[in-house]
């Protein structure tokens, strides 16, 4: 298969996982606080993906399970990782307060203007196209998520802040990918992001053990599948895609997260929804269309 049509695919199922737990990421949240929800989230993610990295070594007869763990560079990427995936989840976690679930959508796939303005410092030129498709994206993200919204509340900034950790984290991603394991990158991304959500759960009111046992099966979901399975695919897909396409495939969270809305919730999609879902797929087609330079 060819590798851009497979980093392609793999970040298109990480973004269906993802647009699929936007309802167990609202349940979840009826019951306990925003880092603690992302501490357990986390935690589980760590758990099956150590599993997961373990059951991949045997598969490919990879010799030496814990002393591949012992790699600096490895470590130093999952911080650089983990910090600023810790930021932009715990950001959005709390702006959810504030801020409606569509409008969310919107403000944190801001990510796709960030993600190619970074990469410019990094001496990073996106192809012709790119430009052209964030612009088509935005405008339907806007449709998608914000027509009719007026009010700008402080949960607002806190999404664009997301937005600017969000484009961090795939530029970190970009930046380490090709130099260390990337399931084991995944785990210890997690993991900086746990520890640090635990630190953080410390400040809000501890949810009680019944708390959690209520929402079980919304945190199993969210954290092996949206933060375990999902980032692993993340990072396997930016393997071969450069990241300024590759942010916008990820940007079709939002798109997917209406589509379950939708089949799960009995959300109805509008005349404008369908319009937004429509241009940023459109987008994301062209982002991956290349235009060579005359000789």
């Amino acid at each position: 298969m060819n590798k851009k049509l497979r980093g392609s695919l793999l970040l298109l199922l990480a973004t269906v996982i993802w647009g699929s737990a936007f309802v167990s990421q609202s349940v979840a949240m009826n019951h306990m606080q925003p880092f603690t929800f992302q501490a357990i989230r986390c935690f589980l993610a760590v758990l099956i993906m150590v599993v997961i990295v373990f059951i991949w070594d045997k598969l490919r007869n990879n010799t030496g399970f814990w002393s591949r763990w012992m790699d600096e560079k490895l470590w130093l990427a999952g911080l650089l990782c983990g910090v600023p995936l810790f930021f932009a989840c715990n950001l959005q976690q709390l702006a959810l307060v504030d801020v409606d679930a569509g409008k969310s959508g919107f403000l944190t796939a801001m990510y796709i203007v960030f993600v190619p303005i970074i990469g410019l410092f990094r001496k990073q030129k996106p192809s012709i196209l790119v430009p052209v498709s964030v612009v088509i994206a935005v405008a339907g993200l806007y449709f998608l998520s914000c027509v009719g919204v007026t009010q700008v509340q402080t949960g607002d900034l806190l999404l664009l802040g997301c937005a600017v950790m969000f484009a961090v984290q795939i530029n970190m991603v970009d930046r380490f990918v090709d130099q260390v394991d990337p399931l084991r990158l995944n785990t210890l991304q997690a993991l900086v992001c746990a520890v640090l959500s635990t630190i953080a759960a410390f400040t809000e009111q501890p949810p009680a053990l019944s708390d959690v046992a209520a929402c079980i099966v919304p945190l199993t979901h969210v954290g092996f599948l949206s933060m375990g399975a999902a980032y692993a695919l993340q990072i396997l897909g930016q393997k071969d895609l450069p990241q300024a396409p590759a942010a916008l495939i990820m940007s079709l969270e939002s798109v997917f997260a209406a589509v379950f809305g939708w089949l799960l919730l009995q959300e109805k999609m509008s005349g404008t929804e369908l319009l937004g879902s429509g241009l940023v797929f459109l987008a994301v087609i062209l982002s991956q269309i290349e235009i060579k330079k005359p000789q």
